[in-house]
């Protein structure tokens, strides 16, 4: 049985990548700072912390290892810049140097961004020009330039994937679609009509259900071709104004829609879509959920656990 790693495993993706590798015949192992009862399958350990990592790798010799842990949010990079780095960079850094200090031949699977793209009216594809406008971004584009040299340098296997924007069951109200379903739905529980406040819904977004994310995660782990960077996202930019209408019309009730502007970004881009051509030609991979079966059953699930 192949073992993995997942860093950062009681984050949101951790729970579907644990559940969908467990189910394809990989023995999972997860570690994050977050974890409040060890076991021997779950480990408590800081990314920062290069001894704990190291200690964690050699134990493990993992097959594969996934990194999810990071400081994810852009609204909180611009806040925190300096824990942005310290997490994302240097953490990433402490697990390369684990494994090549360690000579292990461990696949590490990158979890990168779309926010490290520079403006465009158009779909992306992976040789298009980086160019992040937020710290996050900045240090998604950081650790591609460490992967590259440990690529390159020490031979390390290592796949950089600039995910798109994802959400499912589960995602914190910090991230845009969960906040219009959290918002829509309390509206909807108090049986009155209402209003929410939201930010710049003009912007477009690839979204993706984060089940069909974490499938197509593991199938670009057990390709056996040489892939140093792939896009991830559905290749379909939804405008966030229509997918707050489609919220807002599960409710039944009128709401009104409020543009707060201290809820605008200093600096965001207007349209963000992937080219996932790379991604069908390397693994087959295809949509399972539509983005609306999605916030619907966010939306419902809201509802049940009022």
């Amino acid at each position: 049985m192949k073992r993995v790693l997942i860093v950062g495993m009681s984050g949101f993706v951790g729970a579907y990548l644990k559940k969908e590798l467990s189910c394809n015949d990989y023995e999972v192992y997860g570690c994050d700072n977050k974890v409040l009862e060890p076991n021997d399958h779950l480990f408590r350990v800081d990314i920062t912390d290069i001894s704990g990592v190291y200690q964690l790798i050699e134990r493990l010799k993992p097959s594969y290892i996934f990194n999810l842990a990071a400081v994810s949010s852009v609204s909180y990079s611009w806040e925190n810049p300096q824990k942005t780095v310290n997490v994302n960079v240097c953490g990433t850094i402490n697990i390369l140097e684990s494994v090549r200090r360690l000579k292990l031949d461990s696949k590490i699977l990158l979890l990168g961004s779309s926010e490290e793209y520079a403006p465009s009216d158009k779909p992306v594809t992976e040789k298009d020009r980086l160019e992040a406008i937020n710290p996050y971004g900045i240090s998604r584009i950081m650790i591609e330039k460490f992967a590259k040299i440990y690529r390159n340098c020490y031979g390390l296997d290592i796949v950089c994937i600039r995910a798109f924007n994802h959400t499912g069951l589960g995602q914190t109200p910090v991230f845009v679609l969960p906040s219009f379903i959290d918002q829509v739905s309390k509206i909807a529980l108090s049986k009155k009509c209402g209003a929410i406040k939201v930010g710049n819904i003009s912007v477009y977004r690839d979204f993706s259900d984060v089940r069909d994310v974490v499938r197509v995660y593991r199938m670009i782990a057990g390709c056996n071709e040489n892939i140093d960077v792939i896009n991830v996202g559905s290749g379909i930019a939804y405008k966030i104004e229509d997918l707050l209408k489609f919220i807002i019309s599960l409710s039944n009730y009128e709401i009104e829609i409020i543009i707060d502007k201290n809820r605008f970004r200093s600096a965001d881009l207007l349209y963000s879509c992937c080219d996932n051509t790379l991604l069908k030609s390397k693994t087959n991979w295809y949509a399972k959920y539509t983005i609306y079966d999605t916030l619907k059953e966010m939306y419902d699930e809201k509802l049940s656990n009022k």
